[in-house]
This record gives C-alpha cells, structure tokens and sequence, in this order.
C-alpha cells in the first residue's frame, strides 16, 4: 500500500457510536504564558534603565463643564458645578 501523507484517517468508532479523542503532542500556549515568552525584552543598558513618560496633570475642567451620572434613576442626575472657594493666604 502507498503511503499518503497529508491525508487523515476518520476517527475509529467503538460500540456506542463514541469516537476516540486523541490528545495533541504540542498543546497550544495559554495566552499569558505565550504573551511572557514572546514579550520584547530591554537588553539595550538605555533601555532598561528607561521609563514610561511622565506627563503634566490636565487642567480642572471649567465652571461650564457638568458632570451627568449614566444612572438615569438616580436622583442627583446632574450635578451643579462646585462653587469657587476664595483663595486665603
């Protein structure tokens, strides 16, 4: 008989019609550790001292700006905007 290669066999079946699982020889990653192996690394000595940027903080938004809660039940819906307190020095 020729040999075929490429070409499965079905599954043989057993008495109650069960097929025969048959169990993978190199079972995928779970996805973190596939994500840690194949992670960049910082080899680079500029690099591994290197830190994410650090940016200035946002500006308060305006006395205009309101905020509105998602909840469409909830009683304090809209929010006024906080009042100016007066600067002590």
């Amino acid at each position: 008989m020729a040999a075929l290669f490429g070409v499965r066999k079905a599954a043989p079946r057993l008495g109650g019609g069960a097929a025969v699982i048959e169990c993978s020889s190199r079972p995928p990653k779970k996805v973190m550790s596939h994500h840690m192996k194949t992670y960049p690394r910082k080899t680079q000595p500029w690099n591994i001292k290197r830190r994410p940027t650090v940016y200035a903080l946002l500006p308060p938004l305006s006395l205009e700006w309101t905020v509105v809660s998602s909840d469409a039940n909830a009683s304090d819906a809209i929010v006024p905007p906080p009042t100016p307190q007066p600067a002590t020095e």
